[in-house]
């Protein structure tokens, strides 16, 4: 698993944290997730609990459409580094 592919998915979710439109829980889980990705942890353990925060957030009703678009995005790259 890339280190490198890994900081690039952070920066992806940083673009989000950093997007004001998104509801604010939204954005605090987007936040967590990168900071697990960030984390000093094996890269399947980052992975899957980027993909768990995601996930919970990733059906909320209050989710703006280019987020949502972007979101699933960043799920299927990390699923795809998880599968490698």
């Amino acid at each position: 698993m890339s280190s490198a592919k890994l900081a690039q998915i952070a920066e992806m979710l940083e673009d989000l944290v950093a997007d004001t439109s998104i509801p604010k829980n939204i954005r605090k889980a987007l936040s967590d997730a990168k900071d697990r990705l960030r984390s000093g942890d094996e890269d399947n353990v980052k992975v899957s609990a980027a993909i768990y925060l995601i996930e919970s957030i990733s059906d909320d009703i209050n989710m703006p459409a280019h987020a949502r678009t972007q979101i699933w995005s960043i799920m299927g790259e990390l699923e795809s580094t998880k599968q490698k």
